[in-house]
């Protein structure tokens, strides 16, 4: 699929969210009470079950232009008509124009994806891979916890840093950047300059902690 043709143009439903980025391959549990999204799910669940999630800007007062296509996988109803759904992220998109507001938001959107990397990806997934193993030690000793990497963790240059990028937290502004990429190196490249930070930090602490133990 191109990373942008008038033939993968579509309507979608959409779901902005406060903080919230998603990416494709990760999951995305939602707690559904407001009216309009009661609605959209109520919508989606009689069709193919997808919608859109866009983060919230604050500053700008507005969705971002570009999300990822959340599929349902898995919803249970609670009283009052709310509603529990367990998403998946599939796609992403970028927003062309708003075609309603009411009782929900649709965009028109076009899928968009990474461009063919001409780089060997390989040498950056390794330092990515071992600077995730390097935080996760160091955030088990800091924290006296036993924490570990899922088995299953992506080897695929493109799934991993999707998957960094989504066990980010507290950094919405910059998973958002992440997402907007279509560069797979340079998105390796960015998450490999945060875990530095992260483990050059964690390590620092760790010293203190040893220190003072």
């Amino acid at each position: 699929m191109a990373s942008s043709s008038s033939i993968a143009v579509r309507e979608l439903p959409l779901f902005p969210l406060p903080e919230v980025v998603l990416f494709p391959g990760r999951p995305l549990p939602l707690h559904i009470f407001e009216f309009r999204y009661r609605i959209l799910m109520n919508t989606i669940l009689e069709s193919d079950r997808r919608f859109g999630v866009l983060m919230w800007d604050p500053v700008q007062g507005q969705p971002a232009a570009v999300g990822c296509c959340a599929e349902i996988i898995h919803f249970q109803r609670l009283p009052d008509d709310r509603m529990k759904v367990l998403t998946l992220g599939q796609q992403r998109f970028r927003v062309l124009e708003y075609v309603r507001d009411k009782p929900y938001r649709v965009g028109l959107v076009e899928w968009i994806e990474d461009q063919p990397s001409q780089k060997d990806l390989k040498e950056i997934s390794t330092s990515v891979e071992q600077l995730l193993r390097d935080v996760v030690h160091l955030s088990a000793k800091l924290t006296d916890q036993k924490i570990e990497l899922p088995e299953d963790l992506p080897d695929l240059p493109l799934e991993l840093s999707y998957w960094v990028a989504g066990n980010l937290y507290g950094v919405a502004s910059e998973q958002q950047a992440l997402l907007e990429m279509q560069d797979t190196s340079a998105r390796l490249e960015r998450e490999a300059e945060i875990l530095t930070s992260t483990r050059n930090h964690l390590a620092a602490r760790t010293v203190l902690k040893d220190a003072f133990n």
